[in-house]
């Protein structure tokens, strides 16, 4: 009789257990879940902001190279309207890019599966880590937008040599840049430096949190088998 009655207490303890580490796990769970929501939130401002610069930078400069290509082409330089007119492009397809996140944070719910939010961060982690490269594009055309039209028929040698020194060096570190961003290099000095910011960091901190929250539930699976068997 005492043997069964023990056999009982330690059943009835053990379920509590489980049922404290599962209550515990959920609403470990449901915190990382709002954290995440946070996160992602904390990011719409500063895109938000560069969508609006962006967008009246493009308004702007674009109408300006228009009315320089149909009224004065013959006139301005043309290192300043090709390299205005790449600037402007580059900056058009981060403003895409910007829109394509902004709805990607909006679409995000925590409440959906969580399979389906990492799906999101991923595509918002490539997403800026291509826009950080179109971005990093414009970097040889500001070396070039102030050269007069004239420059290689009255510009001295020394000028032209130093001119081509400082729009070679820029042309290789933007090309250097465009293939080097990426993922892996994520834990590199230079990376952590260009993506110190709000941009970046919500990203891979709401990832952590995602892969908490799987292991919450993969501990609460072996919780599960383990009071089964007993």
């Amino acid at each position: 009789m005492e043997e069964v009655t023990l056999k009982e207490l330690w059943k009835s303890y053990n379920q509590k257990v489980e049922e404290n580490l599962v209550l515990n796990q959920k609403n470990a769970s449901d915190i990382s879940k709002m954290k995440v929501n946070s996160l992602l939130s904390s990011m719409k401002p500063m895109k938000v902001f560069a969508l609006i610069v962006g967008a009246i930078w493009v308004i702007a400069i674009g109408s300006m190279i228009i009315n320089l290509f149909v009224y004065a082409y013959h006139k301005v330089s043309l290192f300043f309207l090709y390299s205005a007119a790449i600037q402007v492009l580059l900056t058009l397809l981060a403003i895409g890019v910007y829109i394509y996140q902004l709805t990607l944070i909006h679409n995000v719910d925590i409440d959906e599966p969580i399979l389906s939010t990492q799906e999101k961060l991923a595509r918002l982690k490539t997403s800026t880590l291509w826009v950080t490269r179109l971005l990093f594009l414009q970097l040889p055309v500001w070396t070039t937008f102030y050269l007069p039209r004239s420059v290689f028929v009255n510009g001295n040698t020394m000028f032209l040599l130093f001119q081509g020194i400082i729009t070679l060096t820029f042309s290789l570190v933007a090309i250097w840049l465009f293939l080097n961003i990426k993922y892996e290099n994520r834990n590199k000095k230079w990376f952590r430096l260009i993506f110190n910011s709000k941009e970046w960091l919500p990203i891979l901190k709401s990832m952590e949190l995602l892969e908490q929250i799987d292991d919450y539930k993969e501990n609460k699976k072996i919780i599960s088998r383990e009071h089964r068997r007993e």
